[in-house]
């Protein structure tokens, strides 16, 4: 991910057993820093943990979209 540069727009996957904590998709987010983050496969896990752990990261918009 160290490599990935000039990112608008990112998908990481936020949900535990097979995916990524909040606090990965958070760090993947600032080692890459994306314009956009939409974190998805979330699952049951808290939407606001993410938005969180990156809410000074100000060049980093967390997107959350609602499931119906």
């Amino acid at each position: 991910m160290k490599e990935l540069k000039n990112i608008d727009i990112a998908f990481l996957p936020m949900n535990l057993p097979y995916t990524m904590t909040p606090e990965m998709v958070a760090e993947a987010a600032k080692t890459f820093r994306p314009k956009i983050l939409y974190p998805y496969h979330f699952g049951k896990t808290d939407t606001n943990e993410i938005i969180e752990l990156l809410k000074n990261e100000k060049d980093i918009e967390v997107r959350i979209r609602k499931m119906e």
